[in-house]
């Protein structure tokens, strides 16, 4: 599939090149933009292995992998471009060629992507409709609450693998602007707060449901919507399940209303004073300004992320992006990307390999650079991170006793990290996070970027008494000594 998708890339650079020049194309001409089309196959080739866009299977691409693409042919053309022009300064290439091959580039990617799903979906659906229907004991009828992403999956699942085994009774939106509407020709017969009233206007039709499918996460419905469901589930043999939650896609819901007031009880008392902090006009303004400049330095370092992506294959071989699962902001789960620095666990023998041992020298400098970081201008361009906030923990690492670090966008690097870096307990780390939340400005910023410098340079260092400073703000000394 690269290399289907790197001739896409090419095709799609002559198609540009053919409608710049009326339709009229010589063997001069190609000659001479030889070099062009070169610099745009390679940068095809690196940029494609670095986002993995290939990797997808064209039936299940979604709209994500799409816009992937669109990134990927930005990177290339601004790739094939820099090359040529430290080739021959571009002059055998038109101004506006650039810009048609970008276009075209993402049609000629995407295009037969969306062509493949939109056929498998068909297929399915065809092969759905041809079934005839058949009496059978076990049929089960459902009623399905919410429309969403996991409402849409569970639907397609339904209709190409139930084999009649399953009736939908209809769908409760999440509004009422979405009565009356349909999704994959089920109606959506009303709310969630009348979910009592829809089954017995459904009894009156003859059908009666066995089970209730709640296909939005509990914390996204309505305390109203939560008292009706529950209400039904203990006056009734219907049984209500959380499919978000059952599959572990989100938390599991509380048991009852006052178990959910008291997990709010149990939080900080400093939650609501930093929530407030959160919501400073300051944060929206960072977060302009990082888009903004990671914006800029994603053009800057693409030659020389593409080329550490090439010293990384080499040396440690594919993929050349590590990512790991780490909470962002309000606790949503989020991949942070990095360049690979270590070789695999294991040997051709499937021996464990000592972590010592798989990282390599050239591997030991990116780290030690922070150049293995550089793929994180992806996350704080997307909104996942900052480049100076709460640097991410691992899910073990952060406690629910310091959730305030949650309630902003982590960042490349922080107050944290500038105090102490790795050589820091994890309580101690969040302490200095939940400081940050509270005082962070622009002066605090320029402090943790002047910071991080010498930090880079010489290594890290703890400052114990900015650590015991954030502890005092945060607690107290009585506080920290319990803890």
């Amino acid at each position: 599939m690269l290399v289907v998708d790197v001739a896409l890339v090419v095709i799609a650079t002559v198609f540009a090149l053919l409608l710049r020049d009326n339709l009229e194309l010589s063997v001069e001409r190609l000659q001479g933009l030889f070099p062009y089309l070169a610099s745009s196959g390679i940068a095809a080739f690196v940029v494609l292995v670095v986002l993995g866009s290939h990797r997808t299977i064209w039936r299940f691409s979604a709209m994500v992998d799409y816009l992937r693409i669109v990134a990927a042919s930005l990177a290339i053309v601004v790739l094939a471009m820099v090359a040529t022009f430290l080739l021959q300064r571009l002059d055998d290439v038109p101004r506006s060629l650039p810009i048609m091959q970008a276009v075209l580039v993402v049609v000629m990617l995407v295009g037969p992507r969306v062509w493949i799903r939109v056929r498998h979906a068909r297929r399915g659906t065809t092969a759905a409709s041809q079934v005839l229907p058949v009496a059978s004991n076990s049929e089960e009828t459902v009623l399905l609450v919410g429309v969403s992403a996991l409402t849409d999956l569970f639907l397609r699942a339904a209709s190409q693998l139930s084999e009649n085994n399953l009736k939908i009774a209809g769908i409760l939106g999440r509004n009422d602007r979405q009565r009356g509407r349909h999704l994959h020709s089920y109606p959506v017969l009303g709310v969630p707060e009348e979910v009592s009233d829809v089954l017995h206007r459904l009894e009156v039709h003859g059908i009666f449901v066995d089970r209730i499918l709640v296909l939005l996460p509990f914390t996204d419905i309505s305390a109203d919507a939560r008292a009706a469901l529950l209400a039904v589930e203990k006056n009734s043999n219907i049984r209500v399940d959380f499919i978000a939650e059952r599959l572990g896609l989100v938390g599991p819901p509380p048991a009852s209303e006052n178990e959910a007031a008291a997990d709010v009880e149990n939080l900080p008392t400093t939650m609501a004073a930093l929530e407030q902090c959160a919501r400073r006009p300051y944060f929206l303004v960072k977060r302009i300004c990082d888009f903004a400049a990671a914006l800029m330095l994603s053009l800057l370092v693409l030659p020389l992320g593409a080329a550490i992506a090439l010293l990384v294959a080499f040396d440690v071989g594919y993929p050349v992006l590590f990512w790991q699962q780490r909470p962002g902001r309000h606790g949503r789960p989020f991949r942070v990307y990095k360049f690979r620095t270590m070789r695999g666990a294991h040997d051709h023998r499937g021996r464990r390999i000592p972590d010592d041992q798989r990282t390599s020298a050239i591997g030991y400098f990116l780290r030690r650079t922070r150049l293995d970081e550089i793929p994180q201008l992806y996350n704080i361009l997307v909104g996942d991170m900052a480049f100076i906030g709460p640097r991410p923990l691992l899910p073990i690492d952060q406690s629910r006793e310091f959730d305030g670090r949650l309630l902003v966008r982590p960042g490349l690097t922080g107050w944290a990290q500038v105090a102490g870096g790795r050589d820091i307990s994890a309580k101690d780390k969040a302490a200095l996070d939940i400081w940050y939340v509270r005082n962070a400005s622009l002066l605090t910023d320029l402090k943790i970027v002047l910071r991080t410098v010498p930090m880079i340079l010489f290594g890290e260092r703890t400052d114990q008494q900015l650590i015991d400073a954030a502890w005092r703000d945060l607690h107290g000394r009585q506080v920290r000594d319990a803890v």
